[in-house]
């Protein structure tokens, strides 16, 4: 039995990395708690790489709560599986998509697994899905520096680094500083960090006001000697693009999907 495992495992290896190695450029999205918007960052720097004619995938990696399909219009699609082999979900303007979301019966299970399955259930989803060749795979972490990030991390060959995605208040920022540490210890290159929810701009009046601290995610990138990718306002048409499956950077009108747009020039130049 444990010769029949190990020989699995080497099998699921050698998959993953055949399949990672059609693949230009790998890019995680992590924070160090939940709750800070990282979905919401991934889904939108990977529409905003769609939109320069990048091809690009987006793996839903978050185990416990996959709402990419939901924020991409994409909840009822359900991926094909032709002997054994799972291709994404396409989703317009042709980004490959593929999440735990998509193998629940129903979007109200949760998933209850321990540690073990789970590992298991990551392996086998990286070396099932066949992306083909992209530009760029965005992968969405689980957030927080457990198992899960650190075996998805540790899985993907040749990954390029890591986003990391932080709000304005302490306790936000004192987790960010971990998902760095956590980065550089697993030997996962830091892209940059990401302040999200950094001010409210007014729908009415264009002001932006200062809800929570600001600037905390930019001295947190100065002081641990990382590049700061930029500042992201809450704007209601934020919650608004999430909730109806329109990602904000297609809004011509957002000043936020601007910001997503010059984050994203960032984030390629980083990765270079």
């Amino acid at each position: 039995m444990a010769a029949d495992h190990q020989k699995q495992m080497e099998e699921q290896t050698k998959a993953i990395n055949e399949r990672m190695n059609a693949i230009k450029h790998k890019i995680a999205v992590m924070s160090g708690k939940g709750g800070v918007g990282k979905s919401t960052v991934a889904v939108n720097l990977a529409m905003a790489l769609a939109k320069q004619g990048k091809n690009v995938g987006i793996l839903d990696a978050d185990i416990h709560g996959p709402n990419i399909p939901k924020m991409l219009g994409a909840e009822d699609e359900r991926p094909d599986i032709i002997e054994g082999k799972v291709r994404p979900v396409l989703v317009p303007p042709g980004i490959k998509l593929m999440s735990m979301a998509f193998l629940l019966a129903s979007k109200d299970d949760p998933v209850i697994w321990r540690g073990p399955i789970k590992m298991g259930a990551i392996r086998q989803f990286l070396a099932d899905v066949e992306w083909g060749e992209l530009d760029y795979l965005i992968v969405d972490l689980p957030p927080g520096t457990g198992d899960e990030p650190l075996s998805i991390a540790q899985l993907i060959p040749d990954i390029d680094g890591a986003i990391i995605v932080t709000t304005p208040q302490d306790v936000a920022l004192l987790d960010a500083r971990k998902a760095v540490t956590f980065s550089n210890t697993i030997q996962v290159p830091v892209i940059g960090i990401i302040e999200n929810m950094s001010g409210f701009v007014c729908p009415k009046c264009g002001e932006k006001i200062e809800i929570f601290k600001s600037g905390g995610g930019k001295r947190t990138a100065l002081d641990m000697n990382i590049p700061f990718l930029g500042s992201i306002p809450l704007e209601a048409n934020v919650v608004e693009s999430s909730d109806s499956g329109i990602p904000v950077v297609l809004d011509a009108n957002s000043s936020v999907g601007k910001v997503f747009e010059e984050i994203t020039k960032r984030v390629e130049e980083g990765v270079k």
